[in-house]
C-alpha cells in the first residue's frame, strides 16, 4: 500500500512528506525538477527504486512548495535553492531526524549539495545521480557542457506546447517504452501546473553550485550514466573532483532518471556507500497469486452500446477494478483491453479481491469472468512471466460469466479463511502439460 501522506508547515505553506521503511538510517530522496509523492507510487518501476531504498533506510519523501501535494504558491514565489533547504529541514524536524544522508538526482543534486555544505551537522552523506552544476552555458574553459541559452528556450516552449499532452520524454528516458513514458508524462502534470513547471525550469536554468562544491565536507558518491543526454557525464567526473574526498562511478546507460533503466547497478552503488554492504540483484523469481479478469461479451456490448458510450464503460470499469485492487494490496501488472493482469502476495485477499471486482462491475451493467493461480513466477523488470502466468490465464478463459475460478493451489492455500468453493472438475488447460483441478468460488 502506498505509504501515509503526512503534512509538515513551513511558516504558511504546508509541505506534503511521507516515511517509508525502518531502517537504521535516514535517507532524504530529493527529485528533480518537480515530484508528487502519492503518484510516484503509482508508476512501478518508480515504487520498486523507492522500495528498495526504504529496505535499508528510513526513507523520507516530500514534494517541494507549489508542486505535488504541497500547498501551491503563487509562480513568484515558487522556492529557491534556500528555500527549498528550509523545506528539507521543516521535514526532517516534523519527523525528529536529527541527521540524514541526502540522495538528489538532476536538480535535486544540487539542492542535496548546497544542503550538505550549509549543514554538515545535519548531514550524514551525500549521493547525486546525474547532476549538474552550472544550468546554462557562459564563454570560457571552466564548464562548456551547460545547455546554451537557445536550447534552454526550446525546453520552456516545450512546456507551453506540450504539457496538456503526451510530452516527448524520450531524451530524459531514451530506453522507456510507450507505457513508461506517458507515466512519467502524467507524473509531470500531476506534479506541477504549466505555469509552476515552466517558472521553476527557468530558475532552474540560473543554478550554479560550482563554488559550493569544495565546501562539501560529508562523505559524497556522485553518480553518473555515460549516456545521459540531459546531463554530460563529464559534468558528474567534474563535480566528483571539486568535493574533497568524493567517489565518483560512472554507470552505463541513457536514462536521467535514475529509476528507469539498470536500477539494480544504481541501488547497490548507494545501498553500499551508505550501509558497507551490497546485495546482489533482486530475485528473479518469486512467488505470487495471479489474478487475470475479462469483461464477458465485450465485443458484442461495444457495437451495442456505439463507441463512445463503451469508452466511458470502460472507463468506469478501469476505475471500479483498480479501486478494489488498492483496497486489496493487488498489483496492476497489465491492463490489454478490456481485461486486467495483476498479482497479490496473499492468496485470500487475491480471491477477496476478484469477487469485489466482479460485483462492483456488475452494478456498471458489466459481467466479468476471473481466474487465479498461485505459483512461482519469473520477474523480468516490472513484469512476470512462466508457466503459472499461463496458468492463470486459462483457469480465467474456463470460468464462466460472474464466476471467479481458481487452481487447486489456491484452493488449498486459502483452506481456513472461510472461503466456499464448488468442485468443477479436472480441466486440460491449453498449453499447459497435464490436467488441472479447478473450483468456483461460492458467492
Amino acid at each position: 500500500m502506498p505509504p501515509e501522506t503526512r503534512y509538515a508547515k513551513s511558516g504558511d505553506v504546508h509541505l506534503a512528506y511521507q516515511v517509508v521503511g525502518e531502517g537504521p538510517l535516514d535517507l532524504v530522496f530529493v527529485h528533480g525538477w518537480v515530484s508528487n509523492v502519492e503518484y510516484g507510487w503509482e508508476v512501478p518501476q518508480l515504487a520498486r527504486f523507492l522500495n528498495r531504498l526504504a529496505s535499508f533506510s528510513r526513507l523520507i519523501l516530500f514534494d517541494r512548495r507549489g508542486t505535488g501535494m504541497s500547498d501551491r504558491v503563487p509562480d513568484r514565489e515558487l522556492p529557491t535553492l534556500e528555500q527549498r533547504m528550509d523545506d528539507i529541514r521543516t521535514v526532517m524536524d516534523a519527523i525528529g531526524s536529527e541527521r540524514a544522508a541526502m540522495f538528489g538526482f538532476s536538480e535535486g543534486g544540487n539542492m542535496s549539495v548546497l544542503f550538505a555544505a550549509t549543514y554538515p551537522e545535519r548531514t550524514a552523506a551525500v549521493v547525486t545521480f546525474g547532476t549538474f552544476a552550472r544550468r546554462i552555458y557562459s564563454p570560457g574553459p571552466d564548464y562548456p557542457w551547460a545547455p546554451t541559452p537557445a536550447q534552454r528556450q526550446k525546453d520552456f516552449e516545450m512546456i507551453e506546447r506540450e504539457w496538456d499532452g503526451e510530452m516527448d520524454v524520450s531524451h530524459y528516458a531514451p530506453t522507456a517504452d510507450a507505457a513508461l513514458r506517458a507515466q512519467i508524462a502524467a507524473f509531470f502534470r500531476r506534479s506541477a501546473s504549466p505555469g509552476a513547471a515552466l517558472t521553476l525550469l527557468r530558475m532552474n536554468t540560473e543554478i550554479d553550485v560550482r563554488h559550493v562544491l569544495p565546501a562539501v565536507r560529508v562523505p559524497t558518491l556522485v553518480l553518473h550514466r555515460t549516456g545521459d543526454l540531459d546531463a554530460n557525464v563529464e559534468e558528474g567526473r567534474w563535480i566528483a573532483a571539486r568535493i574533497p574526498g568524493a567517489r565518483f562511478v560512472e554507470l552505463p546507460g541513457s536514462d536521467h532518471p535514475p529509476w528507469v533503466g539498470d536500477t539494480d547497478a544504481v541501488l547497490g552503488e548507494v545501498e553500499e556507500f551508505l550501509t558497507g554492504i551490497r546485495r546482489g540483484p533482486e530475485p528473479d523469481r518469486v512467488l505470487a497469486t495471479v489474478l487475470f479478469t475479462d469483461i464477458v461479451d465485450a465485443t458484442a456490448t461495444a457495437a451495442a452500446v456505439g463507441d463512445r458510450a463503451w469508452r466511458d464503460l470502460l472507463q468506469a470499469h478501469h476505475a471500479a477494478v483498480r479501486r478494489e485492487l488498492s483496497r486489496f494490496r493487488g498489483r496492476e501488472l497489465d491492463t490489454a483491453g478490456d481485461g486486467f493482469l495483476a498479482t497479490f502476495d496473499g492468496p485470500a485477499r487475491a480471491v477477496r479481491c476478484a469477487c469485489a471486482i466482479r460485483d462492483a462491475v456488475r452494478v456498471l451493467g458489466i459481467r466479468i469472468r476471473a481466474g487465479l493461480h498461485t505459483g512461482e513466477c519469473e520477474v523480468i523488470g516490472d513484469k512476470l512471466s512462466g508457466l503459472a502466468v499461463h496458468i492463470g490465464a486459462r483457469v480465467a478463459a474456463a470460468a464462466g460469466p460472474d464466476e471467479v475460478w481458481v487452481s487447486s493451489t489456491v484452493k488449498d492455500l486459502v483452506a481456513g479463511a472461510g472461503l466456499r468453493f464448488n468442485d468443477r472438475g479436472p480441466h486440460s488447460l491449453k498449453g499447459v502439460p497435464g490436467e488441472w483441478r479447478l473450483f468456483a468460488v461460492e458467492r
